[in-house]
This record gives C-alpha cells, structure tokens and sequence, in this order.
C-alpha cells in the first residue's frame, strides 16, 4: 500500500476522479435503460458503427430506430457532440455532497442530508428510492422512516450514486468514507442499498493508496456484511476474474445468478462495476467501456468506474490522462458542468 499524496497531487488526483466521473456517466448515458440496452444490444450497436472495440464515446446511431430507443440525452453525449457534460442526477448528488460538507463537515446528520435535498434539490429531478423518501420528508417524516414507508426500492442503486463524494474526501481512509456513506444512504434506502454506497464510497477511498484493484475492491469489501448478498456477488466476480473466465462468460455467469432483481437494483449493477474494473486492469479507457457495455445503469456505473479509476490507481497520474483514448473535451482543466 502506498501513502496518499497531499497537495498538489492530491488536489490532482480528486480532480481525476470528478473527471472521471463525468466521463463515464456521458458514456454510459445515452444507453440507459438496461431492460432495452442488454449487453448483447448494446455491442450489436457498436458493431453496426464498426465501434468495437469500444475505445471513445459511443457513435451515433447508425439507425433511425436505433436512434429512437436511446435515452433522448443522446445527442449531447455521443462522439463529436460532447461541449460540458449534460445534467444527470449521477453528477447531482456528487455536487450536493459537496454542498453537504462544506454546510456541515464530516459530522452530518442524517437528517441534514434531508434538509438539503428539501432546499436544493428538485423533486422532479429525483427517482425511485430518493422520490420515495423526498415524498415522505416532504410530509413530515424522519429518518429512517423516511426510507422505508412506501418505498419499493430500498435496495437499488440510488444511494450507491451518491457515495463518490465521500470517499474523495476521505482519500486513503475507506472505513470513514463508509461511515459517511451510510449516514447519507439511510435517509432513503436500506440494506443492500446501504452497502452500495459504503462499498462505493470505499471503494473509492481505497484507490488512493491501493497498489492493485483487486486490493481497493477487497478493501472495500471489509465496510460491509460478509455475509450480505452484495459482498457475496462482490466476492464471486472477484473469483471468477482470478479463474481467468473471460469478462463475457463472467458476466453471464453472474447475470443468471441474480436473476430477478431488476436493473437497478444495487447488486447486479455492483457486479457489472466489479467486472469492468478488475477486467479493465487499471486502464481508465478499458475499465469505463467495459463498464458501460456490461448494461444495466449503464451511466451510474460508469460514473463510478470513471471516479475509482480517474483518480489514478496506488499513487498513479491523477485524472483521465490526456494519452488515453477516451478523452475529455476541451482539456481536463477546462471541463464545465452545464446545471
């Protein structure tokens, strides 16, 4: 294990990973909808463009049908098109966090978290479990009640999109960007849901001074219950990777054993991160492409991709390098958030 750099390369290296971040979730974005866009659509759309392997933004459509089933975002986040990043709730939330924070320090309540949702953040612009729990702060309940009266999707991955910011801050030190994490998550999910984002948020943490993935993704894994199904899908992509199973029949292995639980849900879109950064072996083109084409939430999951692996793996280069193939528009020094 390496020690986490401090000034200017640090400041570097959490660029990297905002960088990154946005990155992957502009990859990801135009394709998602993971009931429509599988894994095999989605490289039969590249195939079609003469695309794979995947090593930009994705093309445009090569067809007018094609062209309808993408997300209507699409044409500000394909090859050629991409001036700033379009608003998406994956880039929200690190920027509230942010907020968060700089509100209240590392001490947050829960209940502030709820606070600050109620006055920034738009209703319309959340989904699923932050709806849910947006509906009932707005009614006068309190966490953690917030996250559990009529909310069917406790378990999905809304909590896990929000972890980034945690473990940015909290570069080397997994086991507190957790604990930020969670104080986060329980204002409106449960569970798995919970364990997403201490995951991701260590996760994070830990690619600051991990010499390998593997060992981030291990690290990550000690936040959680090993006996949790997400630390248990976790853990078999990680064995299927050491067999040396392609990444193809991997995720196939792992789609059939988590069968049913939608593609939102927290642990098949943690097994498809999982395979993109242990299979994309610290190249931050490889690991977001790969991530993207596994499905599922296909932008959620390359933001998070692109966060881990933007910052650079055990004291590497901060930031998406300007070498790689999947490049940032405009330099990484002069991206801008459209809001």
């Amino acid at each position: 294990m390496t020690l986490v750099g401090t000034g200017p390369d640090l400041a570097d290296r959490v660029l990297g990973g905002w960088l990154g971040r946005i990155a992957g979730n502009m990859l990801g974005k135009p394709v998602e909808q993971g009931d429509l866009w599988t894994r095999d659509r989605i490289d039969r759309y590249l195939r079609r463009a003469a695309a794979l392997p995947l090593t930009d933004y994705l093309p445009e459509p090569a067809d007018e049908e094609d062209g309808r089933s993408l997300r209507p975002e699409w044409r500000e986040c394909v090859r050629g098109r991409i001036h700033g990043s379009c608003r998406d709730d994956d880039v929200d939330y690190a920027i509230l966090g942010l907020d968060l924070l700089e509100r209240h320090g590392f001490g947050f309540s829960t209940e502030q978290v709820g606070d600050l949702w109620l006055l920034r953040l738009p209703y319309l612009q959340t989904f699923t479990a932050e709806r849910a729990a947006y509906r009932n702060l707005a009614n006068g309940l309190k966490p953690p009640l917030t996250a559990t009266f009529d909310n069917p999707h406790q378990e999905w991955i809304g909590a896990l999109i929000r972890a980034d910011v945690y473990g940015w801050t909290s570069p080397g030190v997994p086991a507190r960007a957790a604990s930020l994490a969670r104080r986060d998550a329980v204002l409106s999910h449960t569970g798995n849901g919970v364990y997403g984002a201490m995951w991701a948020a260590a996760l994070i943490a830990a690619a600051f001074t991990a010499s390998t993935i593997r060992e981030a993704v291990d690290r990550a894994l000690a936040v959680i219950p090993a006996s949790s199904r997400l630390s248990r899908t976790v853990r078999r992509v990680a064995t299927l990777h050491e067999t040396r199973m392609s990444w193809e029949d991997t995720l196939a292995t792992v789609t059939e054993e988590t069968a049913g639980l939608g593609w939102i849900h927290t642990v098949p879109n943690a097994a498809v991160l999982t395979a993109g950064l242990l299979y994309g072996d610290g190249d931050f083109t490889r690991t977001i492409t790969l991530t993207v084409r596994g499905g599922l939430d296909t932008d959620s999951n390359g933001a998070t991709a692109g966060s881990g692996g933007g910052g650079g793996w055990g004291g590497g280069a901060g930031g998406p390098p300007g070498h790689q193939s999947l490049h940032l528009p405009s330099g990484a020094t002069s991206w801008s958030y459209r809001c």
